[in-house]
């Protein structure tokens, strides 16, 4: 699989590249743009405001341009919060994306948004501040509007990012569950 990972507000950090590394082993070809030119920081709270001072829009122009490249070889997208959000936007307006792997974060679904059974795999915090029941139940039956295939993984009591080892969030056992069950739905597409 052609696989597009996208970070999160932390930046590209050595979790992403360690998650790009563990999916190169199992024979996938992965990226991992940077949108943040370099830059990474220590909280949530950093990266939001910095992320807020890029804007939506160059966000998506600089994801778009990194990802237009490959996307004729059929793209998995995939990424970390807000970097699920954005392989979100992306696979949603790619009519030959493969597939859609979400760690730890989802995005808005335009009301027009249609695929072809598109396959889907999110990966949760329960509780998370971020993604919480209300929302995740209306997105799932947004998505599933929209024609993709969804499987929803929770877990519970997990920090947000809970795959970062580098973070307060990081939970081994989930984040061990999450590539096991990730790696055997890439294999699937």
């Amino acid at each position: 699989m052609n696989i597009m990972l996208f970070h999160s507000t932390y930046g590209l950090r050595p979790a992403v590249h360690a998650a790009a590394d563990r999916l190169r082993a199992e024979g996938h070809e992965v990226w991992t743009p940077d949108l943040f030119d370099g830059r990474t920081f220590d909280t949530v709270e950093e990266g939001m405001a910095f992320k807020d001072e890029l804007g939506k829009d160059e966000l998506l122009k600089r994801a778009i341009l990194a990802s237009a490249p490959y996307s004729e070889r059929g793209l998995v997208y995939a990424g970390f919060s807000f970097g699920a959000a954005t392989a979100q936007t992306l696979a949603l307006g790619d009519d030959k994306a493969r597939g859609l792997l979400l760690l730890h974060g989802t995005s808005d679904i335009a009301e027009s948004a249609t695929v072809d059974e598109l396959p889907v795999q999110l990966h949760v915090a329960e509780p998370d501040p971020f993604e919480t029941d209300d929302w995740l139940s209306a997105w799932y039956l947004q998505m599933g509007r929209a024609g993709a295939d969804v499987e929803v993984y929770r877990y519970a009591g997990a920090g947000h990012v809970y795959t970062d080892p580098d973070l307060d969030d990081y939970d081994a056992d989930a984040a061990e569950a999450t590539w096991r069950t990730a790696i055997g739905f890439l294999q699937t597409l």
